[in-house]
């Protein structure tokens, strides 16, 4: 007498008290790792948005600079919205090359940020003139408020360009006049000014390219997972595209910042000054964010053997961190601009 094998177990098959509708345990971990990292960048931003500015000038003697920590969020709403915008877009056509990528795309975040980055632009109008007791007209007319103005705008230009034109790849032109301006209105000094914004304008395309491109490819790659249509190991391949682009601007990163840092910051001052403890953070936040990477791209390229198991989130897990630390460069970048420049 022969008996029927029993079923196949299927990831639909729950214990006893469970609904046969309720997400299986794989589920639960994979929407919970997908919340954990844009809910853990945000609390770093705030922490360094609002406390940086009283840690790394603490028995320096320098002024005290009122509303620092609200101008420092401004800056770091309007860093990532530049930044993920920027990314975004490159990353979107990065996509289109990778062989065996489903045609569905991540949603675009586009017009959300554009429209954050001109609310944190007018934010700081609204600061300044609140701080200076001047008239909106009047901050307009100085030369901070009139680079913020011409930021917003540009910000607002960018989701027309999405939303009314549904020509996103058109808002690499105004993004890149608020990449332009945020470099001029950086370098005030008036010995060799455009050096120095020739400098900040490579330091935040390659920051924008590296930080928004990566955020994207781990939208992609969390989407694609879940798609029939996605060939297996398509979303390694997005990655393994961004990382090499990476390579490239994790030099320009290096370069760029260095020779900033040279031309600005007397060495003697690096300890005794906001501006070189601020410094210090961020290069021991991009020293973590190196060591990030070069484990992801390690994991990416990991053969298969018989005694070693290849995990294949193992690169993503990597990234993910990565994009953690990286926001928490956007922010200590943001208090940056807030904290006063020394001066040889």
């Amino acid at each position: 007498m022969t008996y029927p094998e029993p079923p196949t177990p299927t990831r639909d098959d729950r214990p006893l008290g469970i609904p046969l509708d309720a997400p299986a345990p794989d589920d639960w971990r994979r929407r919970a790792r997908a919340f954990a990292t844009p809910a853990a960048a945000v609390a770093v931003l705030i922490v360094v948005a609002l406390l940086g500015m009283g840690i790394v000038s603490r028995d320096t003697g320098e002024l005290h600079i009122p509303g620092a920590g609200t101008t420092t969020l401004l800056r770091s709403v309007f860093l990532a919205a530049l930044f993920l915008h920027v990314g975004e877009i490159v990353g979107h056509r990065l996509a289109r090359t990778v062989p065996g990528a489903p045609e569905v795309r991540p949603p675009m975040w586009g017009i959300a940020l554009s429209l954050a980055g001109a609310a944190a632009s007018f934010g700081q109008i609204v600061q300044m003139a609140d701080y200076s007791g001047l008239t909106f007209t009047e901050t307009y007319a100085t030369e901070p408020g009139g680079m913020l103005l011409l930021q917003a705008n540009a910000f607002l230009a960018a989701a027309a360009c999405t939303w009314l034109f549904k020509k996103p790849t058109w808002a690499l032109l105004p993004l890149a006049a608020v990449i332009f301006s945020e470099a001029v209105r950086a370098h005030p000094e008036q010995d060799t000014p455009e050096i120095g914004i020739l400098l900040t304008t490579i330091h935040l395309t390659a920051s924008a390219l590296w930080t928004g491109g990566l955020v994207y490819a781990l939208r992609a790659m969390h989407q694609w997972r879940s798609r029939p249509d996605a060939e297996p190991g398509a979303g390694r391949r997005l990655l393994a595209r961004y990382a090499r682009m990476a390579a490239f601007l994790y030099v320009a990163l290096a370069v760029t910042g260095t020779f900033s840092t040279l031309r600005r910051l007397p060495l003697e001052n690096i300890f005794v000054t906001a501006y070189g403890r601020t410094l210090l953070v961020k290069l021991a936040l991009f020293a973590i964010v190196s060591v990030l990477a070069l484990i992801a791209r390690s994991r990416l390229h990991r053969k298969q053997s018989a005694h070693r198991r290849v995990d294949p989130d193992g690169a993503a897990k990597a990234a993910r961190a990565e994009v953690v630390i990286l926001v928490g460069v956007v922010a200590v970048s943001a208090l940056l601009t807030v904290v006063p420049t020394p001066t040889w």
